[in-house]
């Protein structure tokens, strides 16, 4: 019996923790979404710069493309 109630009692406290959790979502401000652009145009420019090392080595290489 006791382990029954320590089940049901684990089981409520773990729901309400989850719905907890959920409800502290919330939607995107101006700050977040100016930072997810700038982390999208700092892996643009990394892309490029990995392009552009890559045409040099092969420069280098005598390697034409």
């Amino acid at each position: 019996m006791k382990k029954s109630a320590m089940n049901v009692a684990a089981t409520v406290m773990l729901c309400g923790l989850l719905a907890s959790l959920s409800a502290c979502q919330q939607p995107e401000g101006p700050a977040e979404k100016a930072g997810k652009e700038v982390d999208n145009a700092v892996g643009q420019v990394g892309q490029q710069v990995q392009k552009a090392g890559a045409s040099i080595e092969d420069a280098a290489k005598g390697n034409k493309k």
